[in-house]
């Protein structure tokens, strides 16, 4: 028996498919967020709709299980949002992380239908929590689900099969059917084939497999961990760019945060991310500072720290906060290394007590005087090192001192296929396939050229996902339903 968020018991569903000779109006593959909100947009259009999903039920849903939020666009408060977070000022964020790596119109398109997100949401079974107040500084800008992302997954499963979409799961996709564009199905592992007049693809990203990062990263790849789902190995991604869609985005670009070293290599999830970084200083393995700790709020700069671990010797660093610091976060489901000293902690680390001793002493003593305030970007900036430490710069003083080892724990990755804003995949001579979709990882490159925003990745998902299955309900001249 399976439990959802609101105690509610659901029976387990068969892995079979009802009717495998069917031809299904839409055809959708992956069952997370992205994928979900396309097959209750559909159905509820009057589409039939089938969702294959490689994972378990009690697995299912890819990185949606893991995700705790959305980022939504709203001019007032809300239910579940304070104060106002406008389109302009999430704009200048999102310009500020990409660096403008971006397609504008999609973005543009994806943070005007963000408002739309936490109602829509709620319309079909989701519940959110009250605005989030403290040290993430999330309350005004991201609206977090009750009972996390499985509980969101649960609400939607829920909701669509009572329309009649069909889940299937522990049913991978091998290979889509393709001919000039137009994808006739897919063939399962199994060796079945499943026709449908619309495929919507929500298969997630290739973060899994750890080969085809390494094309991209090297050598390096091999030390990351995937704090992410073990199903997303791109093989959907893959079929796709060999019959020709159009790629978008960098080989090595992704969603990388610094996680706990101790973490297992797959599926860590949100509880392996170390969030005190702002509070302390970092060292690599050679005991050196080698980036800003304090250069933005923590939601806007969490996920560059998994390219930076990434950058240093042996993908290795190491965060290091006091007394003081090490209160000053959520802390982690992994118990931080302690110690008297800051000697005797590097030595615990790993690292050169006489190089860890004399960072520390330098990072303090460039320090200001004063206390910081974490609920502003307070300008608490160190003098004299480099590189500086800009805001919330206190010295590492108070024992006993904490250590937390890093490594780059990947969350998704950002090639994907290129869309235009009816979420069609575009071929490589730039026309839209007949009948192809994408929403969620397997296309947010399209948007996010590097860089990232706490909760957009759902953003983009639940956007393009309904835009998917709007879309391809209209072309099978259904009427579409908002």
């Amino acid at each position: 028996m399976y439990t959802d968020n609101d105690n509610r018991v659901s029976e387990p569903q068969s892995a079979a498919i009802s009717d495998v000779d069917r031809l299904w109006d839409i055809l959708v593959i992956g069952a997370g967020n992205a994928g979900l909100c396309a097959a209750i947009t559909a159905a509820e259009a009057g589409c039939s709709v089938l969702v294959l999903e490689a994972a378990t039920r009690d697995m299912r849903g890819g990185n949606t299980r893991h995700t705790r939020n959305l980022r939504a666009m709203h001019e007032a408060p809300t239910d579940v949002l304070t104060d106002a977070y406008s389109f302009e000022e999430y704009y200048d964020d999102l310009m500020r992380v990409t660096r403008g790596i971006t397609n504008e119109h999609l973005a543009s398109l994806t943070l005007e239908k963000s408002a739309e997100l936490t109602s829509w949401l709620g319309a079909r079974g989701v519940r959110f929590q009250p605005a989030l107040s403290g040290t993430l500084n999330l309350g005004r800008t991201n609206a977090f689900f009750l009972g996390g992302g499985r509980a969101l997954l649960n609400s939607l499963c829920r909701h669509a099969e009572g329309l009649g979409v069909e889940l299937v799961y522990e049913t991978p996709v091998d290979e889509l059917v393709m001919d000039d564009g137009f994808c006739e199905g897919v063939r399962l592992e199994s060796g079945q084939m499943i026709r449908a007049k619309k495929v919507i693809t929500t298969a997630g990203g290739f973060e899994a497999n750890l080969e085809w990062l390494a094309e991209g990263w090297g050598d390096p790849a091999k030390n990351f961990l995937v704090r992410g789902t073990p199903y997303n190995t791109g093989t959907i991604l893959k079929s796709l760019l060999d019959h020709g869609a159009k790629p978008v985005g960098e080989l090595d670009q992704c969603h990388a945060v610094a996680i706990d070293a101790r973490a297992p290599k797959y599926d860590g999830g949100i509880a392996s991310r170390i969030d005190g970084v702002p509070f302390g200083m970092v060292l690599n393995r050679d005991g050196k500072r080698f980036y800003d700790e304090g250069e933005d709020f923590w939601p806007k700069r969490y996920a560059i720290w998994g390219r930076l671990v990434a950058g240093q010797p042996d993908q290795i660093a190491y965060a290091i906060l006091d007394s003081v610091g090490v209160k000053r976060f959520m802390p982690s489901v992994f118990t931080p290394i302690q110690d008297d000293t800051i000697e005797g902690l590097a030595g615990q680390l790993g690292l050169d007590p006489a190089a860890a001793r004399l960072a520390v002493d330098e990072f303090n003593a460039a320090c200001p005087e004063g206390p910081i305030d974490q609920s502003v970007l307070d300008g608490q900036a160190t003098s004299g090192l480099t590189p500086e430490k800009t805001n919330w710069a206190a010295p590492v003083a108070v024992p006993p001192y904490f250590g937390f080892p890093l490594r780059p724990g990947i969350t998704f990755t950002y090639m994907g296929v290129e869309v235009n804003d009816q979420a069609q995949i575009l071929m490589a001579d730039g026309k839209p396939s007949a009948n192809l979709f994408a929403a969620g990882e397997i296309m947010a490159g399209n948007v996010l050229g590097q860089g990232y925003l706490a909760g957009i990745g759902m953003t983009i998902g639940a956007v393009f996902g309904r835009i998917a299955g709007e879309e391809a309900s209209r072309l099978l001249n259904r009427p579409s339903i908002s």
